[in-house]
């Protein structure tokens, strides 16, 4: 065998041969009762160099020119115990069929006729050592005349062998090529995946990427067209807590307006315990069974979007073919609902990053507004005045100089005052005391300012030991909580008092308290009505306390004031048990 491709079968065969004509000529000495004859001797060493061969092709080790040698020695083991044994007239008589057959194999038919003439040489060569009878002569012929017709037909055979592993051998390789190229086309599908889910924030294109991709990633050749009988959805978690579908393949209109609890039956059980669940008859599914389209489909594979303590939703997948969810698919969707959860992930801080980013406009232009609207309501009005009785003290010094004196006192009055309130602004535009003393000392001083420029009684009640472990980022979001209910307090409650408080309340958490004695108003009607009032002071009191992951709440009724209640956690352990009502 000229076996390229297979460069140690051949030997096995060869070894294997080996060990039957070994077996054989033990049972045929055994026989003859010749096997304990110091010339068979011959079949312990054709044993112990068969047994070399063995463990040398186990370890994939081979001499030089190895089937040259094994041939070699081969012919020489044997025919030295055809002849050691007594020829024809022994029981070791047909061993030249052992290097006809390992010729054969190695060489073909150039190993045969290598090999023939030797056997024959000898077989002559013993046959008159033994005997001078011409009539003799037709024991070595019949011999040769056998083992030649033998070894065609064992070439025969073994060309047939050949050509029937070499076709299996390389049906082998190509399926193994298949599978490979496939393999790859998958990896290359899974990479295009990641790299399209990654490359997109767009909230709607990430779904709708996730369904495209997932016909792709199940086709078993990416070269065929995608099997459209497949069944895909993406339920996400509503505002309410319930799954809603926000993109779909081959989900009838109807079904995509239903709306699961996603709490029983394979979508409980995937959200609950974060595993995917293969349901193999979707019509008796307390929920699945709710949707029409996957009622015609054999098997349905929910895959739940999770990340962490954070459920997203679950991808639905039904086939109408059993069995179509095989391992390999469901692990190729598990890939998919891997990277779809990380992308909607992404997409949603992404959303909520514009959102906030949004909202800080507002911010910034709501700020900018009540600026605007603080300056005409103050400063600029008392300028208007001033340049008008400037006007009028003008017209009077010619005729009435005393009043001109008095006019000017008055306007000098309105000027301080103007400029009192301007320093006002401009303090809680940007307290540089907060920066430079800290929070206390910039309450303090905005409570004396207010005093001074608005006659409010600001009473302070602060702990400062709370001060010292509190960020420069916190106490200035603080500051505007306090400046924002104060303001409001001032302008609207018309109260005598303004208490702020800032104690300790719990382990890690602060509370900081606004209350006056003022007139109070209804909190729920305000709320209900809140849109279409032009102030913004509530709202500004909530966001500023998300911004320190704080917890806001307003107390008050119709003449008995209000409290503004805020509590501030120091820690994310604090957090989390003030948001989730954890005790310490």
């Amino acid at each position: 065998m000229r076996a390229a491709e297979f460069p140690f079968l051949a030997d096995w065969f060869a070894i294997s041969l080996r060990w039957l004509t070994l077996l054989g000529a033990v049972v045929a000495g055994a026989w003859g009762g010749d096997l304990f004859s110091i010339s068979n001797l011959l079949l312990l060493l054709l044993l112990v160099w068969n047994l070399g061969l063995t463990l040398m092709a186990g370890f994939n080790v081979r001499l030089p020119y190895h089937r040259h040698f094994s041939l070699a020695l081969d012919l020489l083991l044997t025919l030295s115990l055809f002849a050691l044994a007594g020829g024809f007239f022994s029981s070791m008589w047909w061993l030249g069929i052992l290097p006809v057959m390992i010729g054969t194999l190695y060489f073909e038919t150039r190993g045969l006729l290598v090999v023939l003439p030797i056997i024959g040489v000898v077989l002559l060569g013993v046959t008159f050592l033994q005997t001078s009878l011409l009539v003799s002569l037709w024991l070595p012929i019949a011999t040769l005349v056998f083992l030649g017709l033998f070894g065609a037909l064992f070439n025969a055979v073994a060309s047939g062998l050949y050509r029937f592993l070499q076709a299996r051998y390389q049906a082998q390789i190509s399926q193994q090529r298949e599978k490979r190229r496939l393999e790859n086309e998958r990896l290359r599908a899974i990479y295009r995946l990641t790299a399209t889910l990654t490359s997109t924030l767009n909230y709607q294109r990430v779904l709708e990427s996730i369904l495209d991709m997932s016909l792709s990633v199940v086709t078993d050749d990416p070269e065929r067209e995608a099997d459209d009988r497949l069944v895909s959805a993406v339920m996400l978690f509503s505002a309410s807590g319930d799954l809603e579908t926000v993109s779909a393949r081959r989900l009838t209109p109807a079904d995509r307006r239903v709306v699961l609890p996603g709490k029983e039956g394979a979508l409980g059980q995937a959200i609950e315990t974060d595993k995917p669940v293969l349901v193999k008859n979707p019509k008796q599914d307390v929920e699945i069974g709710r949707l029409v389209t996957l009622r015609a489909c054999q098997e349905v594979y929910c895959f739940p979007l999770r990340i962490g303590f954070n459920a997203y939703g679950v991808l639905l997948f039904g086939h109408p073919e059993a069995g179509y969810f095989t391992p390999e698919r469901q692990e190729t969707l598990g890939i998919l609902g891997h990277q779809a959860a990380i992308a909607i992930q992404n997409a949603r801080l992404y959303q909520d990053l514009v959102d906030e980013r949004d909202r800080m406009i507002e911010v910034q232009e709501e700020a900018r507004k009540k600026l605007a609207r603080d300056l005409h309501d103050g400063p600029t009005q008392s300028v208007s005045a001033i340049a008008m009785r400037i006007n009028i003290i003008q017209r009077l010094m010619e005729k009435d100089p005393k009043a001109a004196l008095q006019e000017l006192a008055r306007i000098e009055d309105l000027a301080r005052r103007t400029t009192k309130e301007l320093r006002h602004m401009l303090f809680t535009l940007r307290p540089l005391v907060l920066e430079s003393q800290g929070l206390a000392a910039a309450l303090q001083s905005m409570a004396d300012k207010v005093k001074e420029t608005y006659d409010q009684n600001v009473l302070l009640q602060i702990d400062e030991s709370v001060l010292k472990d509190l960020e420069i980022g916190k106490q200035g979001v603080i500051f505007y909580i306090v400046e924002e209910a104060v303001n409001n307090a001032r302008k609207h409650a018309h109260a005598e008092h303004i208490w702020v408080r800032l104690l300790p309340f719990q382990k890690d958490i602060l509370r900081l308290e606004i209350q006056d004695d003022g007139v109070g108003f209804d909190v729920e009607a305000v709320n209900r009505a809140y849109d279409q009032r032009g102030s913004l002071g509530m709202v500004n009191l909530r966001e500023r306390t998300e911004l320190i992951n704080g917890l806001l709440q307003i107390q008050s009724a119709p003449g008995k004031g209000t409290l503004v209640r805020v509590l501030i956690p120091m820690t994310e352990d604090a957090a989390d048990r003030l948001h989730h009502g954890r005790k310490q």
